[in-house]
């Protein structure tokens, strides 16, 4: 076997990139083309198929808690590994049979190896590009977010095509599993060297971090009621019945470009100003289906919505990383609790309205609303900063 250190920054990136396919594509993410046959095979109510959405994000959150209390860079790496092989095992726990229990089990379980992916991944390969001397972005590492979407819709397409039921579905998600946690072995980023005291002194003030976490528990609202509802949401639509798959697949199309459009304009134009355009045009996304019926009106929609929330994620975590640069891994994980604590109250929240009125309309101008404070919050950042440079 090769040494890590012999690794490219390109086989560190590539790593990284399927280990989100892994631990948030199929772990997480493939739970939203599967909803609609659980819900008609499985007999899985609205407000349950939120709650278990909300459950993943509880051990998202956890997994969060636990990334922000590890300094120790060898366990960071040791438990980054560890998460991605209990994303393949979550994964395959959800067709063993039809039980909530177990169900939840498996999306806990889906959630701390989504954190794994996301935060210790992250901090693993923003790390290991910034001792290469390369840029300090995230944007090739996050298009596994938009790739983990592609790879969850055609998949999902793929076993609608061979009629394969909802468990099916799973085992089929099971089988692209086991050759991205391959890669993801075999490409690791190495175990980072000790932190100097120089570096591991470098940190946010404590009022930027808490704009920013609040800021980012806006992002986590409106990402997570898409990202668990979407399909769902054009299905019931009568004119768009069956179309559902194809709003998810142009979701994760947008996001696996756009990471690099977004790292481009927070060059030009600075990363407040690139997050206050993706959390106005993720507005957008949120209003335009509810304004119009249309496939149209669907897809564009999707389209935004992909293009965005890849945006307001790698930007706020690069941000934050680059200035925690002795541990960039557990500041994002601190901004990332706000963000799980959205995630495990917004899809429950949202559920059991869909439930109660029979549509999901009003749980998404909910998020609207939650989005335009966020973009309030980043116009207090750029404020702030603007102050603290003159």
């Amino acid at each position: 076997m090769r040494s890590a250190d012999s690794l490219h920054p390109w086989q560190v990136s590539a790593g990284g990139v399927a280990g989100l396919i892994l631990s948030i594509g199929l772990a997480r993410f493939a739970y939203t083309p599967v909803l609609p046959l659980m819900q008609h095979q499985a007999g899985l109510g609205d407000a349950m198929g939120g709650t278990l959405a909300a459950v993943n994000y509880a051990g998202y959150m956890s997994g969060a808690v636990l990334a922000a209390l590890i300094d120790d860079p060898r366990w960071r790496s040791r438990l980054y590994f560890w998460g991605m092989l209990l994303g393949l095992v979550a994964t395959a726990m959800m067709p063993l049979a039809p039980n909530l229990a177990l169900w939840a089990l498996s999306r806990y379980l889906g959630g701390l190896s989504g954190a794994a992916g996301m935060l210790l991944g992250s901090g693993l390969v923003l790390g290991f590009l910034m001792r290469a001397g390369r840029r300090p972005e995230l944007g090739v590492h996050f298009m596994g977010l938009g790739l983990g979407i592609v790879v969850s819709a055609i998949g999902a397409m793929a076993m609608d095509s061979l009629a394969l039921d909802w468990a099916g579905h799973w085992w089929g998600f099971v089988v692209i599993g086991v050759p991205l946690l391959a890669i993801t072995w075999w490409w690791r980023p190495p175990v980072p060297p000790p932190v100097a005291a120089s570096l591991a002194a470098g940190a946010p003030s404590t009022r930027w971090m808490r704009w920013m976490i609040a800021g980012y528990f806006c992002a986590g609202w409106g990402f997570v009621i898409s990202a668990t509802f979407i399909v769902t949401i054009v299905e019931r639509q009568p004119l768009l019945h069956g179309q559902g798959p194809w709003a998810w697949l142009l979701v994760g199309l947008s996001a696996t470009p756009a990471v690099f459009l977004w790292d481009r304009v927070a060059r030009r134009f600075g990363d407040l100003n690139a997050l206050l355009a993706a959390f106005a045009l993720q507005i957008v996304s949120v209003v335009l289906p509810m304004l119009s019926g249309s496939l149209a009106a669907a897809l564009t929609g999707a389209l935004l919505y992909g293009a965005t929330f890849i945006g307001l994620v790698s930007l706020t975590l690069a941000l934050v990383g680059r200035r925690s640069p002795g541990n960039p891994g557990k500041a994002m994980a601190r901004l990332t609790l706000s963000y799980g604590v959205a995630q495990v109250t917004a899809p429950a929240l949202a559920g059991a309205m869909a439930q109660a009125s029979g549509s999901y309309r009003a749980s998404l101008w909910l998020t609207a609303a939650v989005l335009t404070i966020g973009m309030l919050i980043m116009l207090r950042l750029r404020r702030l900063e603007a102050r603290c440079d003159a």
